[in-house]
């Protein structure tokens, strides 16, 4: 529905970008013009892409018309800015743009931004003019605030009423937040106003990015450029990334939203943020002011954020999936650094509840494919790797009698392609375990480095729509080998692999700083032929989460590769089918029936996606109040029918005592995960005394 590479919808950058620092003495972004410089850079990426990119794409008239079309999008995501009239004026750069791009013509890209700087001032000055009025909210309205797939305003009295129910909804949900008038205009004049200033404060590179980033993932959505300034901070940031919160931002239209928790960092141990929440205030301290940053800059979001080791910050977040119709949420934390093992693989053992006793079941959180390859090159013995500490754990777990293990690898986006081979490796015998096709149909194969097997026992993997790239070739070798059941929600489906290219290096110029591309150069592929792109791994047994499958993962991003597979590469998968499987899930079914926990989220499941699914919002006060109050009393209902069939108290009479012990969602569904292993190994049981009983008849 909406582009991910979003800052806001007013001035939309590329999510490489979002790491720009802002400066109040930039000039104003009327005087913007492309360098000699860009120009240069641009014939270097329009080279390189045409010839060397894994999808081979004519740079021509039907590129042209993408590239417009995705550039109006990022900087005007909503349809909020833009005319009809100046979309049918930018109809003229149509079969333009390619032209342009080959002979370096950047003046259609910065003579549209002109256009949308004047027609988002025009908004502002609108907007702030009606915080001076008085709104009747006992008028039934309804203020769409998903306009992505609606038509481009007719003319400026259609934008009006647009942008005079846009800042209604904005009054009536501070002052059902609490605010008083005098609060709630200083709030929304501060965000209106940030609005332009984050327009005006562009710098050319900043527009030569965001531009050059619609051509590139016109292409493909992993192929982007990194100008010199970005590249730098980027970099600064990934390595102070690991201190703070531990989770990674984003923004979408105009909300800073959790991309993803970091594991072992104070977000992920406060159990309160959730990817996909949104933070709409954020206060220092245990009884600091909340600041709205509903509308900032990510990067001024970020500085918000961070702070000294050891102090306190309170998050106002929206929850995934809420609307207007849904209270915010404050969620407090310590700042602290997240170390290097906690992002470590990590073993616990959870108990089965079976008719002959509890069961124990082992599990291995992976949160990371990882290797300290910097002790490795000093040839340090005890360095640090998944495969390495996930050898030892297994070990442990052995000892420990486990029935099965499952190994957890929810949220792990990848890392190193080495150690998802070699992990993979620890659970077969020998044989290819992932196929690499490069821009010249050339495929080699990766094999299992060790004939040795570290664990030959009953084994689940358990995936989520955030489980990506060296996760999915790792779920897929053991799915293709029939080593393990796999548990969970389809994967991201990345496939892909991209490289890093320094266009200082091409022209071999020494002093020149024109930045760096990331290139998609080859796909990834399963040992059965499939590959892992789009489609990613689709589990044996579904579990049910909170995810929207059409708004997550590779399939939802524009101009994603598409599916496809090549021969399937020679390997022996292990003989049992998985006979059992059929039984398994009638097993599960029941659960989800009869489980409160299970119930519970499948409750939680239906009330989101509904809540999801909405694009517009009443303005009748009487309604949202309404509705405000029945979605509360619905969560308390949902939660206390949960807690009764634990025996707790209800919530309100519980007063924060006597926490429910698995409550958070991830918890449940890991102990589901572990039953369902535990179903899997007394289905092969009793598959067993069956056939020793037939062939002692038959004797």
């Amino acid at each position: 529905m909406k582009p991910l590479q979003r800052l806001l919808p007013t001035a939309i950058l590329p999510l490489a970008l979002l790491t720009a620092s802002v400066r109040a003495d930039i000039p104003d972004s009327t005087a913007l013009e492309p360098t000699a410089k860009q120009l240069l850079t641009t014939e270097l990426i329009t080279g390189f892409i045409t010839h060397y990119h894994f999808k081979k794409t004519a740079l021509n008239d039907a590129l042209s018309e993408q590239i417009l079309a995705r550039y109006l999008e990022e900087l005007d995501p909503n349809r909020s800015y833009f005319l009809r009239s100046d979309i049918d004026a930018f109809a003229r750069y149509k079969t333009r743009l390619d032209d342009d791009l080959r002979s370096a013509n950047l003046q259609p890209a910065f003579e549209i931004f002109h256009v949308f700087k004047q027609r988002l001032n025009q908004r502002v000055d609108y907007a702030l003019g009606l915080l001076n009025k008085d709104f009747d909210f006992n008028i039934k309205e309804t203020y769409l605030f998903d306009r992505s797939e609606k038509p481009w305003a007719a003319n400026r009295a259609e934008l009006n009423d647009i942008w005079r129910k846009k800042v209604k909804n904005d009054v009536l949900s501070l002052q059902l937040a609490g605010q008083d008038k005098d609060e709630f205009i200083k709030t929304l004049r501060e965000r209106y106003e940030r609005l332009r200033t984050s327009v005006t404060q562009f710098r050319t590179g900043d527009l030569y990015q965001l531009f050059i980033n619609t051509y590139t993932q016109s292409i493909e959505p992993h192929t982007a450029y990194l100008a010199p300034r970005v590249s730098e901070d980027f970099e600064i940031r990934m390595s102070l990334s690991l201190e703070g919160i531990g989770a990674v931002l984003q923004t979408e239209n105009e909300y800073t939203e959790v991309k993803e928790i970091v594991t072992g960092g104070p977000a992920d141990l406060s159990h309160g943020l959730h990817v996909g929440d949104r933070i709409t205030g954020v206060g220092q301290g245990k009884s600091g002011k909340l600041v709205d940053v509903v509308g900032w800059r990510l990067d001024d979001v970020v500085e918000l954020i961070r702070g000294p080791k050891g102090s306190v910050l309170r998050l106002q977040i929206l929850p995934k999936g809420a609307n207007g119709e849904t209270s915010p949420e404050i969620i407090t934390m310590t700042r602290n650094e997240v170390k290097l093992e906690d992002q470590a693989a990590q073993k616990s053992v959870t108990n089965i509840p079976t008719e002959q006793g509890p069961v124990r079941i082992g599990i291995i959180k992976v949160p990371t494919f990882y290797m300290d390859y910097e002790a490795y090159a000093r040839h340090d013995p005890s360095y640090r790797s998944t495969t390495r500490d996930v050898r030892r754990l297994l070990a442990q777990l052995k000892q420990a009698q486990v029935e099965g293990i499952v190994v957890d690898l929810r949220g792990n986006g990848g890392g190193s392609l080495t150690e998802a081979t070699q992990l993979t490796g620890l659970f077969i015998e020998s044989g290819p375990i992932v196929q690499v096709k490069d821009t010249t149909d050339h495929v080699e194969v990766l094999k299992d480095p060790d004939p040795r097997i570290a664990y030959a026992g009953p084994l689940a993997v358990l995936v989520d729509g955030n489980s990506a790239s060296a996760s999915e070739i790792f779920a897929g070798a053991i799915q293709d080998y029939r080593r393990g059941i796999i548990i969970g929600e389809p994967t991201f489906g990345k496939g892909t692999v991209q490289k890093m290219v320094d266009l200082n290096q091409l022209i071999g110029a020494k002093g020149v700083r024109l930045g760096q591309l990331t290139t998609t150069i080859a796909q990834f592929y399963r040992v059965s032929g499939s590959s892992t792109q789009y489609r990613g791994v689709i589990p044996d047994i579904i579990l049910p989460t909170t995810a929207d499958p059409d708004e997550g993962g590779e399939s939802a991003l524009p101009n994603a590769l598409p599916w496809n597979a090549i021969h399937a590469a020679n390997f022996t998968p292990r003989k049992f089918e998985m006979d059992g499987i059929n039984w398994v899930r009638q097993q599960h079914a029941q659960r989800m029936q009869t489980d409160p926990a299970l119930g519970y989220l499948r409750a939680e499941v239906r009330a989101m996606r509904k809540a999801q699914n909405q694009i517009g919002i009443s303005l009748l006060e009487k309604h949202r109040r309404k509705q405000i109050g029945a979605m509360r009393q619905a969560s308390l209902a949902r939660e206390d029918q949960f807690r009764k069939a634990l025996h707790l108290a209800p919530r309100e009479a519980n007063k924060g005592n006597d926490p429910v012990t698995g409550f958070n969602p991830d918890q449940i569904l890991l102990q589901e995960a572990a039953h369902i292993l535990h179903d899997l190994v007394y289905s092969h049981a009793q598959a067993s005394t069956s056939l020793q009983t037939a062939d002692h008849e038959q004797r």
